[in-house]
């Protein structure tokens, strides 16, 4: 006597599936890394741009004070000359630490002009070669060392 037995319900995963599941999710990760990495790079020159405009908005002070503009940044209230600042903006001790992003300091100063910039550090200066240093005068005037368009978002 010969039974017939049903096949029975295969569990689990294939081979075959899980190796499309896992290029898939290397395909968005291909996608979604490099925008992470851009959005990243943005965020610290914002905060560059940021210590910029707190500087100039300090020198717009001192100059109604004393007649003329700072030559230091400690003059103006920072902690050291140049400032260094890590990713979030906040001023740092030293420039080598890894996490310090920018490092501003004072140039082309006389008693009714100056010019400040933020120089890109550590690995934010390779990844931000499109921008490259911010600079930023006394007439407000906006510029970069790298070039690139859209620098003072």
């Amino acid at each position: 006597m010969h039974l017939y037995t049903a096949p029975t319900k295969q569990l689990g995963v294939t081979l075959i599936e899980l190796m499309i599941v896992i290029v898939i999710l290397a395909l968005v990760a291909s996608v979604a890394f490099p925008s992470y990495m851009n959005y990243v790079v943005d965020t610290k020159r914002t905060a560059a741009t940021s210590i910029l405009l707190q500087v100039a908005d300090r020198q717009q002070q001192f100059f109604m004070d004393n007649k003329r503009f700072a030559n230091d940044l400690t003059n103006l209230g920072f902690a050291s000359n140049p400032l260094v600042i890590a990713d979030d903006g906040h001023p740092m001790a030293n420039a080598a630490d890894s996490e310090s992003t920018y490092s501003v300091a004072l140039s082309n100063i006389t008693a009714t002009t100056y010019t400040i910039t933020a120089a890109p550090l550590n690995g934010q200066a390779a990844r931000d070669a499109e921008c490259g240093s911010l600079t930023l005068n006394q007439a407000l005037l906006k510029g970069s060392s790298g070039g690139g368009d859209d620098c003072w978002k």
